[in-house]
């Protein structure tokens, strides 16, 4: 028997007012669960946001032989057993960050069995890095079957000088972790400098990692015999928070985000200011209002320090409603306007020519049933939905739940009336 879809159902109108507390961060939390195969034992995670991409890492940890229990406060994870090497596609497919634990895994146990990711449709994101980056390593690596079969030498991973074209996230931090337990050093230059990338260096330093030049775009890793296992406490999501930053300046109203580091969004605040919306920090604390009259801007998506491609479809939506003309420019991934479309139906005025998008801003957005098409697109739709006209119905949620934890709990403790309930509509 087939059961009805749920959907997320946003009625807009209903300006926001209190405090929300921010999660930790998905993008810091899965490498860091990752990192615990480079040393079997039980570590203690804090801050660890409950989400679906969470829980998919765990239940590969999980097939790899590993043990996990959650208490009130803390996620125990114990990698003692985890001695499988075969990360299979049904885990896999479903979500990119899975090809974390081939770095770690090859490190450890000399081999390493991982399917060809998966993840959002945004874009190409290949893995072409990591591989090429283990392969100077030593490693020997081909493909077989739709997986990637890696092996490194009888005396392990050995260091490497490693550039990267493009500043990847992922690998920078697949192959930190590998050069780790690797015989040497190995130097990666054109490094990601992402809060993500330095949260996932301490913590293999607290394991006894020797690690330099963290943030900057030349990463010194000199390889050690061993590591221990640790207690790692995760950052806030920079992300979720920048969500919620920007919901006043769609609803109206003012809140205040808590539990953020406002280092990690700098950019983010300062386009935030210059479109009108008033910010203000205390501490771990970050005051966002809207203000009397918001203005058109111009953006560029770019890798850490710049603009954060994770937020640029919640800009979208906050600029479809500012009045005059806005341009975004997508220059990280060549296919991540797939929410336009969506946003077009709940009345925005979006042209899109290539990476170029311009809004047209309206004075208002009107309801209806949309699709999300992944997970930053669908938090562009709860925040579009906020402050449209009549209730939106959006589909596909299960996006959303793979990077913002209680979502609908959150906006109402704000003030919002946004809830789950089955399907109306079937796009």
């Amino acid at each position: 028997m087939q059961t009805t879809p749920f959907c997320l159902f946003v009625e807009g109108g209903h300006k926001l007012k209190g405090e929300v507390v921010v999660s930790g961060a998905k993008n810091a939390t899965l490498p860091a669960l990752a990192a615990t195969l480079l040393a079997p034992g039980e570590y203690q995670f804090f801050n660890v946001p409950w989400l679906i991409d969470v829980q998919t890492m765990l239940e590969l940890l999980c097939r790899l032989g590993a043990q996990y229990e959650t208490t009130n406060t803390a996620l125990i994870l114990d990698t003692s057993q985890a001695k499988d090497t075969v990360a299979p596609y049904d885990i896999v497919s479903r979500m990119r960050a899975s090809v974390l634990v081939l770095g770690p895994l090859l490190a450890c146990y000399g081999r390493a069995r991982v399917a060809l990711p998966g993840g959002c449709p945004i874009g190409k994101r290949p893995i072409d890095f990591h591989l090429k980056g283990l392969e100077l390593m030593g490693a020997k690596i081909h493909q077989e079957h739709g997986y990637i079969m890696a092996r490194a030498p009888r005396r392990g991973l050995s260091g490497a000088e490693i550039i990267f074209d493009f500043p990847s996230v992922t690998a920078t931090e697949n192959l930190m972790m590998a050069a780790t337990l690797a015989r040497g050093q190995t130097i990666i230059r054109n490094a990601a400098k992402e809060p993500e990338i330095v949260a996932l260096g301490e913590m293999l330093i607290k394991m006894g990692a020797k690690i330099k030049g963290l943030g900057t775009e030349t990463i010194f890793i000199e390889g050690v015999k061993e590591l221990s296992p640790t207690e790692v406490t995760i950052i806030p999501d920079r992300i979720e928070a920048g969500t919620y930053l920007m919901a006043p300046g769609i609803a109206g109203g003012e809140i205040i985000v808590k539990n953020v580091n406002p280092f990690h969004l700098e950019t983010v605040i300062a386009t935030l200011k210059e479109i009108g919306l008033k910010i203000e920090i205390e501490g771990d604390k970050i005051y966002s209002q809207k203000g009397r009259n918001l203005r058109p801007v111009k953006i560029r998506t770019a890798p850490y320090p710049g603009f954060p491609t994770d937020l640029q479809a919640q800009a979208m939506a906050l600029l479809s409603t500012v009045k005059g003309t806005s341009v975004i420019i997508e220059n990280v991934f060549e296919n991540r306007f797939l929410h336009v479309e969506e946003l077009r139906r709940l009345g925005a005025e979006i042209t899109v020519e290539g990476r170029v998008a311009v809004i047209q801003g309206v004075k208002k957005l009107q309801a209806a049933p949309v699709k999300a098409t992944d997970l930053r697109a669908s938090a562009s739709l709860v925040l579009a939905a906020l402050g449209a006209d009549g209730v939106t119905e959006i589909a596909d949620i299960h996006h959303l739940k793979r990077g913002y934890e209680a979502i609908c709990e959150k906006f109402n403790g704000i003030g919002a009336k946004v809830w789950e309930a089955p399907c109306q509509y079937h796009l």
